[in-house]
């Protein structure tokens, strides 16, 4: 399961920066390099609380709502902070589109890892 966890996440990371690449070409209005960032560190989240997760996985069923709860929590705080950090940088010029698309990948890394970790429950 641990393959299966590093490789998807490695490939929403491949395809997000694929998209983002392109979008600085087509789409020259986004800011690119704060939403390559903002990839980046769910990317290094998402692996790290899917160890957090792993480490809390055990015959008691209450550490493993908590890991997932706290793995959710941290990324969520993360995500915030660092949006946070972009905007008081960028005060002058905010791409709101950006922002909502930053909160877009932390939605597709907790989906993505929401249903792994369900199903490597069930095994």
């Amino acid at each position: 399961m641990k393959k299966r966890f590093v490789i998807l996440t490695l490939i929403i990371f491949i395809l997000l920066s694929g998209l983002f690449i392109s979008m600085h070409f087509y789409a020259p209005q986004y800011q690119v390099y704060a939403l390559e960032t903002s990839n980046v560190i769910m990317a290094i989240l998402s692996l790290s609380s899917y160890l957090m997760v792993q480490k809390s996985l055990s015959n008691n069923p209450q550490a493993f709502v908590r890991g997932v709860s706290g793995a959710s929590f941290l990324k969520l705080m993360v995500c915030m902070v660092s949006i946070l950090v972009y905007v008081l940088l960028n005060r002058s010029h905010i791409h709101k589109p950006s922002v909502f698309i930053m909160f877009g990948i932390y939605a597709v890394y907790t989906i993505m890892e929401t249903i792994l970790l369900s199903k490597l429950v069930r095994e």
